[in-house]
């Protein structure tokens, strides 16, 4: 196929085979997370970004281009989850603006909107970094520009724009040395290539060859279980279990051997509404729960997870049976308060500590599940204040912060705190009767004079920053950095704990995750105590996934 034009519905085309063949891809995506934690979510990221696209888009398929690309942009915007995501977004809502006044599109003006997509994307990101997505895809706009100066035909710029972003995304660890160190290349930009080679598969006419994973179906199970409730009846606040969570495990030999009475007994005391089907090599999940991240944390004992989907019912009410159905005086919306403050927070525990320390809206989420941009569009919209505080809590959902804060109308302060004990700090901080920049900086500085540590186990061996890791062990992350390894959790707590606290230092928190003991928890406490006398300890059950300690140190 040679089209010198690009309609609405094709375009739709390549947006859904393009999410379909990151979908397919997202685990390998994953797979390339630098760090060796078990945490590496850049393939989910994108893929719940990409998805939300899709979805637009599919409900959206029309001859106008630019009423296309809008709907995938309105998609991406709101689905945005963690940086990929975000920029993904960015990438496409450049795109989308460049081409939203046309019903179809040349090939110049195909590359036009590919650069128009990295400059938008380029000027939402405060620090650039070379050698991620943003690369890979200014590269991969540029040789599709320069090629479409004399090539009329679409699918020859997109098959060279492919060729480019391929090259681009090889050549990404020589511009970022801990890719080179640990010998990946970004999994940001190779998340992108996958969508281009869906792209660009649609313009060819071809399909994309992929391993079909055979599942039972669940939808009939799934609708009558939704239709047990008569969603007319009752109130949204009267749901219990807010999230609708869909997933399959693809099981792994060196996981948790599989049990279905155990899992099903297990999984029933996050939620209601279970369904499960398991065969040999996974098992499908459907549950309601009011802590998904907690639910999928679980299903990641027993291998990867897939097809993931969390949907919020609450909001999926509201939108059925309308905003009438709520009597009319409700006053809890009546009078805005002048501060309102939401928190991200990983654990039950934590979100408690949040809660108990100022935090309006505690939104669950973290490492494995960044909140979208909607989720915190909500967040912020059920605080009801004059200006929101949002403490985004992880590196990795700064940006979907801020790109919530970009497109509602209240005055949303982003405080970029990257750790929970960093945003303990700040809200610590937070002066409810001082005016909104003043806040804005009493919080800011506060992230300054904390040290934030995790404990957590690798993934994979490898060698990172001249330390040696192997499969299994346990490593202390002294802000963001990992310092310390050892094959004994209790030791390599030991040892970071002592990496991070210096003579000036006053108080220690000890926050308890869900792989740490009462009894390790207890020899920590006592050896801290003893081998710094003048500090203060703290301890606290956080009960978060993935992370046995989060410390921090002021």
């Amino acid at each position: 196929m040679s089209n010198t034009t690009l309609d609405g519905k094709q375009f739709a085309e390549m947006i859904l085979q393009g999410a379909n063949h990151l979908a397919n891809n997202a685990k390998l995506v994953d797979a390339l997370n630098v760090f060796p934690v078990p945490d590496g979510d850049t393939g989910t990221n994108m893929n719940l970004s990409m998805t939300s696209g899709a979805k637009e888009v599919k409900n959206n398929k029309v001859d106008h281009i630019g009423k296309v690309g809008n709907a995938l942009s309105k998609g991406l915007l709101m689905g945005a989850r963690g940086n990929s995501g975000v920029i993904l977004s960015q990438l496409f809502r450049g795109f989308s603006k460049s081409i939203e006044q046309k019903a179809s599109i040349n090939a110049p003006e195909f590359a036009a909107a590919l650069q128009a997509g990295v400059d938008t994307a380029y000027k939402a990101v405060m620090k650039p970094v070379e050698g991620t997505i943003l690369t890979v895809a200014k590269d991969a706009a540029k040789a599709a520009v320069h090629v479409a100066e004399t090539e009329t035909s679409i699918t020859k710029v997109m098959e060279l724009t492919l060729k480019e972003a391929e090259a681009s995304l090889k050549r990404t660890p020589e511009l970022l040395p801990v890719l080179k160190e640990v010998g990946v290349v970004d999994s940001g930009g190779q998340g992108l290539v996958f969508v281009y080679e869906g792209f660009l598969a649609v313009l060819k006419g071809e399909k994309l060859t992929t391993a079909h994973v055979t599942t039972p179906s669940m939808d009939e199970l799934v609708n009558a279980e939704h239709h047990k409730s008569v969603q007319g009846h009752i109130n949204t606040e009267d749901i219990e279990f807010g999230y609708c969570t869909e997933f399959m495990v693809r099981f792994e030999a060196d996981k948790t051997p599989f049990n279905e009475e155990m899992f099903r007994n297990d999984l029933s005391e996050f939620g209601d509404s279970l369904l499960v089907i398991a065969d040999d090599e996974l098992a499908k999940v459907h549950i309601h729960a009011e802590y998904p991240g907690e639910v999928l944390s679980y299903g990641q004992k027993y291998g990867n997870l897939i097809n993931m989907k969390i949907e919020n019912m609450r909001q999926q009410h509201t939108d059925i049976v309308g905003e009438h159905q709520q009597t009319a005086p409700t006053v809890r919306k009546a009078e805005k308060n002048k501060y309102g403050i939401v928190t991200v927070s990983m654990g039950k525990g934590i979100a408690e500590l949040f809660r108990s320390i100022g935090a309006n809206e505690v939104i669950e989420g973290g490492q494995t599940m960044n909140p979208s941009t909607e989720d915190i569009v909500k967040a912020i919209h059920d605080v009801n204040a004059e200006n929101i505080i949002i403490l985004p809590n992880n590196s990795n959902i700064v940006m979907a912060a801020q790109q919530a804060a970009s497109v509602v109308e209240e005055n949303v302060i982003v405080i970029p705190s990257k750790t929970v004990p960093q945003g303990m700090a700040a809200l610590l901080a937070f002066n409810p009767t001082a005016e909104a920049e003043e806040v804005e900086g009493l919080m800011n500085d506060a992230l300054q004079h904390v040290k934030s540590g995790q404990i957590t186990y690798a993934v994979r061996d490898t060698n990172i920053d001249g330390l040696d890791i192997a499969k299994g062990d346990f490593m202390g992350i002294s802000n963001g950095k990992i310092v310390i390894t050892d094959r004994e959790q209790l030791a390599a707590s030991k040892k970071l704990l002592t990496e991070m606290i210096s003579e000036d230092d006053e108080i220690v928190t000890i926050i308890q995750g869900e792989e740490a003991t009462e009894e390790d928890t207890e020899q920590l406490l006592q050896f801290v105590e003893e081998m710094f006398e003048d500090v203060e300890v703290e301890v606290h059950k956080g009960d978060q996934p993935l992370y046995s300690y989060i410390f921090s140190v002021e």
